[in-house]
């Protein structure tokens, strides 16, 4: 059996860079050369034991990557060894109600590569051919390696149904509120505003859209800040995107805060994974008529990030705050954990 290196989480809280087996391929498989792999909040969770039993050490996550083809199985047809591909990390079942109706991420045994079984901060990784997309020419490998979370933010967009001209707050400037932004700036060219209360972050959205208004909810009062910019009519949409919160005196949880931001007949759209009860009341959202809906994963928006990636519409490197050898995975997932304010997504180059 052939040796490839990988960070490999093998206890909770300690993940180590060691040599294990390179995977075999079935015949509807690939076999990938992983360029770029990035670290998502879910990795964050995992790497902290919040997804036992789910998650069962040892094993390697990731499920943010992508890389080259360097061998095919026999059934493969759509793709050739050198083409370079991002995968699309989602398995689901087929047959429950969700999967039965097209839902898929809603699929109630629903499993991710780099979740529920090995994923990609390793050198190689298989995989079926059929969650594989092409990278065009014109994208970057360091590119390539965040299509699956700005997917995140393209999907988001969707069930939310931003529409032209549409008024939008994000409550969390973190990684998948960035790439919430970054989406929602391809459908809209009307106000966009980011609250969060790490100042580094709202900064680095500013840097990369300087039209966009931030509040900062450690120092201003968020709803009524919003509603000074919208004209006391409120945003259209607003995205839940912070799951953990601090608790700020005399200032609104998020999920709260977005459903008084919203105007009459607005949509929240919530995403933040917090384990704790967020206390809202309800005949806040009543008497707007509001609605909230929720965004899980991704549900095909590859190809629509790729093709943005394509035309340019799109700040990738606005995400990256750190790029290093997956030899330092230990050392990355404690920055993230210990430094939040200096860190955001942090990639692996693996070649």
């Amino acid at each position: 059996m052939q040796k490839m290196k990988a960070a490999v989480l093998s206890e909770y809280g300690k993940i180590s860079w060691m040599e294990t087996d390179i995977p075999e391929i079935k015949d509807d498989e690939v076999l990938i050369r992983v360029s770029y792999a990035g670290i998502c909040g879910t990795d964050q969770h995992i790497f902290l034991g919040e997804f036992h039993p789910r998650t069962r050490v040892p094993f390697i996550p990731g499920h943010e990557f992508a890389g080259t083809i360097v061998e095919t199985g026999a059934d493969v047809k759509a793709y050739k060894t050198g083409d370079r591909v991002a995968v699309d990390p989602i398995i689901w079942c087929g047959n429950c109600p969700a999967c039965q109706i097209g839902h898929y991420p809603a699929c109630t045994s629903l499993k991710l590569i780099g979740v529920d079984m090995n994923g990609g901060f390793g050198e190689y990784i298989n995989v079926p051919e059929s969650m594989l997309y092409g990278i065009a020419p014109e994208i970057s490998d360091i590119h390539a390696g965040l299509v699956e979370i700005l997917s995140i933010g393209f999907h988001a967009c969707r069930r939310a149904g931003v529409k032209e001209n549409d008024t939008i707050v994000i409550w969390g400037a973190g990684k998948v509120g960035q790439s919430i932004l970054q989406a929602a700036r391809t459908k809209t060219n009307n106000t966009l505003i980011m609250v969060d209360i790490l100042e580094e972050r709202l900064s680095r959205a500013r840097g990369a859209y300087p039209d966009i208004y931030t509040i900062n909810a450690a120092k201003e009062d968020p709803v009524k800040r919003i509603k000074e910019i919208t004209g006391t009519k409120g945003v259209d949409l607003a995205f839940e995107a912070v799951g953990h919160f601090v608790e700020i005196p005399g200032t609104v949880n998020p999920l709260q805060g977005c459903i008084q931001s919203i105007r009459g007949a607005g949509v929240v759209c919530t995403l933040g994974l917090g384990n704790e009860p967020v206390p809202v009341l309800m005949k806040e959202l009543i008497w707007k008529e509001g609605k909230i809906v929720t965004s899980r994963v991704s549900h095909g928006e590859f190809a629509e990030t790729i093709e943005n990636m394509k035309k340019g519409t799109l700040k990738p490197d606005a995400l990256v705050s750190d790029i290093l050898h997956p030899s330092e995975a230990q050392k990355a997932f404690l920055l993230l954990q210990n430094e939040p304010a200096s860190h955001l997504k942090i990639l692996f180059k693996f070649m």
